[in-house]
Formats: C-alpha cells, sequence, structure tokens
C-alpha cells in the first residue's frame, strides 16, 4: 500500500510539473518585417507578417516589392529575406540530441542566414535549397539568390557544402567564396569584391527609414479613425489584402466610440513617420497619425 502511495505521489507530481512547464519555444519567430509580407498557412490560409509571429514547418513566407523579413530561429540563427521573395519552412525541430534541424526552399529572391556569438556553437544542421542547388550550412554566415536561370551563394563566413542537382557536392571553407550556377551548369568558384558583397547584403538588410516594424517596437502608425466597424473593416482589410499587418482598436469618444485601424511595434518615431509616408493616399488611408 506505502508503494502504491508513493506511485501515486510521484504520478501527481509529475502531472502538476507538466501542467506548469514551460510551452516549446516556436521554431520561428518573425523578429522584424518591412512591409508587404505575408505568411500561407499549411491550411491555405494567407496572413500577413508581423513581429512575434510564430512560423511552422510546411509554412511559405513570402515578401512583396521593396520588402524585407527578418526571423529568428529557436537556436538563434537569423534568417533573411528580400523583396519579391519566397521562402517555404520545410522542416524546423530539435531531436533529442539538441540538434536543430532545418530544410528551407527559397524559390525566389535573395537570402542571408547568420549566426550571432552566443549560436555559433550550437549543433545544427540546416540545409537551404535554393532552386536546384542544394546548400548543407555548417557555417555562420552566407547570402545567396534565387532567379530564373541563375542560383548565387556566397560563403561570407564559416563553411557550406554546395550539391547542386546531378553534379557531385562543392565543398566551400574560405571567407568570401561565391558559386553561381547559370542555365543549370556549374561555374568555377571565385572570390567577391567588398563593393559587390555590399550590394548583395543590401538585398536582405532591413535599412533604416523604411518604415520597418520590430519586436518590442512602442511606436505605432494610426491610418483611419473612422465611426462605424464596417468603415473600420472596409480599410483594415485592404490592408491585410496587401500585406500590412493592420490591427483595429476601438476608442472612447465621448459617449460613444471611433474605430482606429493602426500597425504597431513600430521602434522609433522615424520610423513610425516612414511607414505613414508610405501608405498616405494608399488603400483608403487619407490622414496618418504617429504616436507611442
Amino acid at each position: 500500500m506505502k508503494s502504491m502511495h508513493t506511485l501515486l505521489l510521484c504520478a501527481a507530481l509529475a502531472a502538476a510539473q507538466s501542467a506548469f512547464a514551460a510551452p516549446p519555444a516556436p521554431a520561428a519567430t518573425v523578429a522584424g518585417v518591412q512591409m508587404p509580407a505575408w505568411v500561407e498557412r499549411a491550411d491555405g490560409r494567407r496572413t500577413p507578417l508581423a513581429p512575434g509571429m510564430e512560423l511552422k514547418a510546411g509554412e511559405l513566407v513570402r515578401t512583396g516589392a521593396q520588402s524585407r523579413l527578418l526571423l529568428k530561429m529557436a537556436e538563434g540563427s537569423l534568417v533573411k529575406l528580400g523583396e519579391n521573395g519566397a521562402l517555404r519552412l520545410e522542416e524546423l525541430k530539435a531531436d533529442q540530441g539538441g540538434v536543430f534541424r532545418a530544410a528551407m526552399k527559397v524559390a525566389e529572391g535573395a537570402f542571408r542566414f547568420t549566426t550571432d556569438a552566443l549560436a555559433k556553437h550550437r549543433r545544427r544542421d540546416i540545409n537551404v535549397l535554393v532552386s536546384n542547388v542544394t546548400v548543407g550550412i555548417r557555417g555562420t554566415d552566407l547570402w545567396g539568390k534565387s532567379e530564373a536561370n541563375r542560383q548565387i551563394v556566397c560563403l561570407i563566413e564559416g563553411r557550406i557544402e554546395v550539391r547542386p542537382e546531378g553534379e557531385g557536392t562543392i565543398s566551400m571553407g574560405e571567407p568570401l567564396q561565391f558559386y553561381i550556377r547559370e542555365g543549370g551548369k556549374s561555374l568555377p568558384l571565385a572570390r567577391v569584391e567588398p563593393g559587390q558583397l555590399a550590394i548583395w547584403a543590401a538585398e536582405t538588410e532591413i535599412g533604416a527609414g523604411r518604415g520597418a516594424a520590430r519586436s518590442g517596437g512602442r511606436w505605432k502608425v494610426t491610418l483611419a479613425s473612422v465611426d462605424t466597424q464596417e468603415a473600420a473593416l472596409a480599410i483594415y482589410d485592404r490592408l491585410r489584402d496587401n500585406g500590412y499587418a493592420a490591427e483595429i482598436r476601438p476608442v472612447k469618444a465621448g459617449d460613444s466610440h471611433v474605430y482606429d485601424v493602426r500597425i504597431a511595434q513600430l521602434p522609433s518615431k522615424a520610423e513610425a513617420e516612414a511607414l505613414a509616408g508610405q501608405l498616405q493616399g494608399r488603400m483608403g488611408v487619407t490622414q496618418t497619425k504617429v504616436s507611442l
């Protein structure tokens, strides 16, 4: 009987610990976005991306014209996507041995994979498919781009393996080496000039003053303040359909309410003003207001 009581007590303690345990960290989270950008969920829903949004395996993220996207992976790596890009998250998980495994497919656009100092020594097994070229990432910093008849992979730091379809594996371990495949054929490896690397890197960076939203941003842009929910929803739907993560907030105005349509999580007044300027006169936005 005593052993039975002990078993029951252990089971109760285990259940209590499970109930109060922190939920597992998401495989990937949106850290920053220069809109317009969307995620296509596994069930077919298309939703504009916003900082803090969690992403799962099987989902496709897209960026529009002049857009940039910054994703933070569970093990600390950062993935950046340039304008008019398409990135599918095929696999995102940490196995029981503590190895983070990911598979991503870049169908269009420029991307960059970077690892901060704290994450450099964590074990990972990451493969990125750039059109029909697979890149096995063992390094810490690389840039690539997928175009209709050309794929580019540039090693900035670390080590990678490039596996073109129908060809042998190409190992890259020297900083600033780059690989190009044109018309289905691999060209000899070469070294990139600093000026060209700066041009490539700018294609994936969220630049200052571009109206990008960031995790923890406290500023917001009010894009409309209207008397009815119907009017607010019309502007809200138009913005979201076009890749802008708008939200509606009812605001007390005397004895009644008005409905504010806004975009939040801007990191500074300058970024909020930049976004307001971009949207002024578009999608039903006629008057904007920037505030904390």
